[in-house]
Formats: C-alpha cells, sequence, structure tokens
C-alpha cells in the first residue's frame, strides 16, 4: 500500500461553499485490544483474562468514523501501519462512509492500545502510538490541498505537537478549526489562538490552565479563563451535565444532556467533538451545534464500544423523540 497525501489537486481554489468535505479530522488511529480481568495485576503478577477482543479505536478515526455516520462528508488525515491492524481501521472508515485518501500507510506498526478491563468498568491502558507518532509537519504540508477543501478541521494530541501546530499554519482563511487537547499537553500560544472552539473535559481544562491559573471552581470559571489564554471560543464538556459554552460575547451557555441509561462512555468524547464541528461547519451556532453534539454523544453511551456505538443521524432524531415520549 502507498502513501496516498497527494491524491487531491493542489490548484483548486476552493471557498466555503464548495468545499469538498464538511470535516477533515488529523489525527490517531489506534487498535484497541480489550481483555476483561477479575482484577488487574500487581506487579509481578499474572492474572488470566477474557478473549482478547480487537476494536478499531483512536480520538482521530474515532471522530472520524462518528461525523462520517452521521452524514458529514469526512475525511482522515493519519497514519497506520501496513499491518492486520491498519487495515481493519481503513475497513471502519470505509464503512462509516469516510474518506480515506488522506490516511498515509506503512514506515510504522498501527498505534495500539493495551486495554484491560474489571468487572466494575475501571480499565488500565497502555497506548504504544507507533505510526501515529511519524504523522509528521511534512505530512501535513503535503496534505495542504486536503486541507483546502475542508470547511472545518479538527485535532487532538494523539499526534505529535509539533504536527498540530503545522496543521494550524497550513489551514485556509476559510476553514475552522477544532482542538481537543487530549492526552492534554503544553500548547503553543499560535495553537491556542486558533482554536474555534477549543474542546476540553473538566481534566483537561485544570490542566490548560494549571493549578496557579485556575480563578475559580465553577466551569464558568473556568471557561472565562481559558478564553484569556486566546482561543475564539471554548467549550467544556461536563459528562451527564451536558456541556458548557463561551465565546466572550457574553455569560456562558450551558447545555444541558439527554438523560439516559450509560452502558459504555469509550469515545463518546470523540463523538461529541465530532458532531460539533459538524454542526459548526453548517454554520449552527456554537450552543445550538453544542446541543446537537450533547444528543450524539449521549446516544452512543447507550451501545457499547467506541466506533461501533456511534449514531446516525436518524438514531440520535429516535433517541430524543423515544425520551420525549417516555417523559
Amino acid at each position: 500500500m502507498h502513501d496516498h497525501a497527494h491524491a487531491h489537486d493542489p490548484s483548486r481554489d476552493h471557498d466555503l461553499d464548495d468545499a469538498t468535505y464538511d470535516l477533515l479530522v488529523v489525527g490517531s488511529a489506534n487498535a484497541d485490544l480489550v481483555v476483561g480481568v477479575e482484577r488487574r495485576p500487581a506487579p509481578g503478577e499474572t492474572v488470566l483474562g477474557s478473549d482478547l477482543v480487537t476494536h478499531p479505536g483512536g480520538k482521530g478515526a474515532n471522530q472520524s468514523v462518528a461525523a462520517a455516520r452521521l452524514g458529514a462528508r469526512t475525511a482522515l488525515l493519519a497514519r497506520v501501519g501496513d499491518d492486520a491492524h491498519g487495515r481493519l481501521l481503513l475497513d471502519s472508515q470505509r464503512a462509516a462512509g469516510a474518506d480515506t485518501v488522506g490516511v498515509l500507510v506503512g514506515g510504522a506498526p498501527t498505534g495500539v492500545a493495551l486495554i484491560t478491563v474489571d468487572p466494575s468498568g475501571d480499565n488500565s491502558i497502555v497506548v504504544s502510538p507507533g505510526a501515529n507518532a511519524r504523522l509528521t509537519p511534512e505530512d501535513i504540508r503535503a496534505a495542504g490541498s486536503l486541507l483546502a477543501a475542508s470547511r472545518v478541521v479538527s485535532t487532538q494530541l494523539e499526534i505529535p505537537v509539533e504536527s498540530v501546530t503545522e496543521v494550524v499554519r497550513t489551514l485556509p482563511a476559510t476553514a475552522r478549526f477544532v482542538l481537543n487537547p487530549s492526552p492534554p499537553a503544553p500548547l503553543p500560544d499560535e495553537v491556542l489562538a486558533a482554536c474555534d472552539p477549543l474542546v476540553v473535559n473538566e481534566h483537561e481544562a485544570r490542566y490548560i490552565l494549571g493549578d496557579d491559573a485556575a480563578p475559580g471552581d465553577s466551569p464558568e470559571d473556568w471557561a472565562r479563563a481559558l478564553l484569556t489564554l486566546g482561543p475564539r471560543s471554548v467549550v467544556i464538556t461536563l459528562g451527564a451535565r451536558g456541556a458548557l459554552t463561551a465565546d466572550g460575547s457574553g455569560s456562558p451557555v450551558t447545555v444541558p444532556s439527554p438523560k439516559v441509561d450509560a452502558v459504555d462512555t469509550t469515545g463518546a468524547g470523540d463523538a461529541f467533538t465530532a458532531a460539533l464541528a459538524w454542526r459548526l461547519g453548517l454554520g449552527e451556532e456554537l450552543p445550538t451545534a453544542a446541543a446537537y453534539a450533547a444528543r450524539v454523544g449521549a446516544t452512543s453511551v447507550t451501545r457499547q464500544g467506541a466506533q461501533e456505538s456511534y449514531p446516525t443521524a436518524d438514531e440520535v432524531a429516535g433517541q430524543m423523540e423515544g425520551q420525549v415520549e417516555g417523559a
């Protein structure tokens, strides 16, 4: 298999109205290797587990699948190995309807997450980044035409920060940039300044603000403090409590999450961010887009797994209708 980053014609000049993609996700693709255990092993201890189950994962691949299943014209820019895990991830993208023209293949093994889950649902995870760590700034520049063909570009931090920085530098003026800084790491000012929005959970918000910079203990306080660091807008996800949006134009807006019976929260944040980015690209206001994204995230937690739990737009609508009827 070969690198495909040059498949688009860079001479084409796109604007928002004729963008090829609603959403380009630049990020990670991992194979999640999951084993159930009675208890997680202590140092030096061996425990027996369930049969190994392999799921397609990685924050980038998850976002791309989530958006595509909702009906967004979606592409993924990522690196996978020329191996069985890479083929699993490519198959998952294609099955969801995402374009894999930007997926570079070979040069390192596909990234892997080794996950043990105990009966209470607590897990321990070791991530081997593999090919994800080789998604370089040069790869981003080579895919410049792919960025130019996209309304919104979304990324995370399971790829090198310098590559995320290159996304910001390569981004056309017509495209909107969405960042979920997960796992959290120090961010250059130019990346923070491009975020519209910066999407964080409580842990990520506290990390970015630092112990000394947190001015208060409410999400509203965090949102205002995060805005002072430079992003154009901020969304803080609050799990079952929904989300908070802020863009500096007024008071932060709280968006409730539908009440659901959560079965598995794996990948729910990725589904939220993907749906948010897509709806913003359609022209929705930030609170409206976040409210839709909260419904998508809530629907996904009612099913097992990450990518396999992501709903279609019809399923999101059906979930909400059922909730109204059952109220």
